[in-house]
């Protein structure tokens, strides 16, 4: 079960987020103030593993909390879209009676009065089924009409009404049927259609009974979701939703009576909360029971202090220090493989009714209580126990969802946070919001939402990373991604890693794609890494080289489209910087014949199509119908959307790379011709030249 995107509306300062698409681990950036919260607790209030109320009071844009409050159910704040495993469409296609075995689409909406809708996105419907069963009830409503007495001239005319209408529909059914014939849904509307408004008796009951039968059998035809027992099935195989927002420090001294007796409440809530979960997983992480530690340090009064009892008592406090040594040696060592901000030790100390826990490190060896070293220690050391923890356990097959997690730590802590969050989505898909480059994984821009603010007030989400684009919020919320960026550029060029400039963030994804297929099919072996940065369109080139020329003075290769801007662009570089490295200027054009053609035009239509298609479904014709390959692709796509009415997302170039990454590097890709192959080939010597 994966969640592949959602959608907030009409949710506290959220009008209409727009679809969001989701990896492993979606990040959605923003400043302070634009929203991000707000959008991660409305897909909590979907599922929630716990607590997640819904309170229209507060959740309601307050605006439109007078008009709503009376009619809740007309108001959907979240819909998300999953993919069912093998396991939950077989359970659904045995009940809704639909084709699909291996996997199976599903919309999930909810509504503020709390209740839900799904909808089915790629079912197959069947086309028929046996229609034994209807028959059957049709012969036994009309069996027990014609059994029922009629005592007044009214009622005896509602009882011949009514077997009027149950022969009928049973004469509706094909003649010489046998209950193993199909039932179709032709017949099932026919069936429908017979039954009119009859006058209210006692008998009119068998009618309504049959009727709701036959109604039933014809959703497995129309809307096989709304099948009865359906949308249970559903809302049990769709993953619970996990918030965090305070991850709950563990305290340096820990009083064992108060704890114990906190980690067993239920009625705890916030901070307090927080701690108690945070002592639970400790304990449980390092294989100690609080109450076991407790009773094992408990002193017995003077006047029963014989030689045995002090023996008994010494025995138990070195079984106690023996546990917590090893206790304390585990957390150390598994510790170790997170952090990398130092190589530090535990030690755990119980001294009566009180638990203690002391940190040193590899420079400084005197033991200091917890709560002095850094808070950023404090942080990672809770967050690390609680997720460790709870992830293989509550939190299983659960969606994380991370509000502004680890802000408090050092710049190399927080990236170290990000390849925590990279080994969680093995077992957990994780959607967090920062406003901190350092979380921003840069070798997947293309998880990475920008949140912001739009001229009307309202909370909007964008894949468009560009930061000369859009409103002055928007360009201040996507800073930190291009702050990341410039970020890894100046770390990987350390490294010996092989820049190449880009026009935009679209391009960037679908040569990343690209080259990660030639390399995994030997096709090329480049001994650096490539690393393909977005200039946000040709007139960000020239101050991109500066940034990006090497330590020997060597220029990056440019990619560039064959559109007017990229050859008045390759005219002006080949004049000027890259008079003497012409080779390095890579325009579009060397390797296709499509005027004024782009990256697109390199990638195989048959592999974008139903991309095109969906994000055109609007429209009453197929895409790939009208699709000429000599005309560029995105210009194409701009004409026919315009033609048609539809008005294109700003991101749509991404949203579509991102699309044939997933598919070309799916572990069943599509099979790529071999002319198509030589040219991407090419144009990768070209950069390794």
């Amino acid at each position: 079960m994966a969640l592949l995107q959602f959608r907030v509306q009409h949710f506290r300062s959220v009008k209409d987020s727009g679809w969001i698409s989701c990896d492993d681990v979606t990040t959605l950036v923003g400043m302070n103030e634009a929203g991000k919260s707000n959008i991660l607790l409305a897909l909590w209030r979907l599922n929630p593993a716990q607590s997640g109320e819904i309170v229209a009071r507060a959740d309601l844009p307050r605006h439109l909390f007078a008009e709503a409050r009376n009619k809740l159910k007309d108001y959907t704040f979240i819909e998300a879209d999953f993919q069912l495993n093998a396991e939950d469409t077989a359970r659904i296609a045995e009940k809704a009676l639909i084709k699909n075995k291996d996997s199976l689409k599903v919309r999930v909406s909810r509504r503020f009065d709390r209740s839900y809708s799904i909808q089915f996105l790629d079912a197959q419907p069947a086309e028929s089924f046996t229609w034994g069963l209807i028959r059957n009830v049709l012969l036994q409503q009309l069996q027990a009409v014609q059994e029922g007495h009629a005592g007044t001239p009214e009622l005896q005319d509602a009882k011949e009404k009514v077997t009027t209408v149950l022969t009928h529909a049973t004469e509706a059914l094909p003649e010489g049927q046998s209950i193993t014939e199909p039932l179709t849904k032709d017949l099932t509307a026919r069936l429908l259609s017979v039954w009119s408004a009859l006058p209210d008796s006692p008998f009119r009951k068998h009618v309504l009974t049959a009727w709701n039968q036959v109604r039933d059998a014809h959703l497995h035809f129309e809307n096989p979701a709304k099948v009865n027992g359906v949308q249970d099935i559903v809302l049990k195989a769709i993953p619970k939703f996990v918030y965090y927002s305070n991850y709950g420090n563990l305290d340096s001294e820990i009083f064992l009576p108060h704890a114990i007796e906190n980690m067993r409440r239920t009625d705890l809530t916030g901070t307090a909360e927080a701690r108690a979960r945070t002592l639970r997983v400790l304990f449980e992480f390092v294989g100690l029971n609080p109450q076991e530690i407790m009773e094992m340090g408990q002193e017995l009064p003077t006047h029963q202090a014989t030689e045995q009892n002090v023996h008994a008592i010494a025995e138990r406090k070195a079984d106690r220090q023996a546990l917590l040594h090893s206790a304390m040696a585990r957390l150390s060592r598994e510790f170790k493989a997170w952090w990398k901000q130092g190589e530090y030790d535990f030690d755990f100390r119980a001294d009566g009714n009180f638990f203690r826990i002391y940190v040193s490190d590899k420079l400084r060896r005197d033991p200091i209580e917890l709560e002095n070293r850094s808070t950023g220690l404090q942080w990672f050391l809770s967050f690390y126990l609680v997720f460790l923890v709870e992830s293989g356990d509550a939190h299983r097959d659960a969606i994380l969802l991370l509000d502004e997690a680890g802000h408090s730590l050092h710049p190399l802590a927080q990236r170290d946070l990000a390849a925590f969050f990279a080994n969680l989505s093995q077992t957990n898909q994780v959607i967090h919001t920062t406003q901190s480059p350092f979380l921003v994984d840069t070798n997947h821009v293309e998880r990475v939402k920008v949140v912001y603010v739009d001229d009307e007030g309202y909370t909007v989400t964008s894949e468009n990373l560009r930061a000369n684009e859009g409103t002055g919020t928007q360009q201040r919320s996507v800073y930190a991604v291009h702050a990341a960026l410039g970020l890894s550029i100046s770390d990987t060029l350390l490294q010996g890693c092989l820049p190449v400039i880009v026009e935009g963030v679209s391009d960037q994804i679908y040569l990343n794609a690209i080259k990660n297929y030639l390399v995994s099919t030997k096709s090329i072996s480049p001994s650096r890494e490539i690393l393909f940065v977005p200039s946000g369109g040709t007139k960000g080139i020239k101050p991109l080289t500066g940034l990006l020329v090497g330590r020997e003075g060597d220029l990056p290769s440019v990619v560039m489209d064959a559109d007017q801007a990229g050859r008045n662009m390759h005219t002006q570089l080949k004049a000027d910087l890259y008079k003497s490295s012409p080779k390095r200027l890579i325009p579009v054009s060397d390797f296709i014949s499509v005027p004024d053609g782009e990256i697109e035009d390199l990638i195989p239509f048959e592999i974008l199509a139903p991309f095109l298609d969906r994000m055109l479904r609007d429209a009453p014709d197929l895409f790939a119908d009208t699709h000429n390959p000599a005309v560029p692709l995105v210009n194409q796509v701009e004409a026919f959307a315009a033609a048609h009415g539809i008005t294109l997302d700003p991101g749509w170039k991404v949203t579509l790379a991102k699309g044939f990454k997933g598919r070309l590097l799916h572990k069943t890709p599509p099979a790529i011709d071999k002319t198509t192959v030589a040219l991407w080939k090419k144009m990768f010597s070209r950069m390794l030249a």
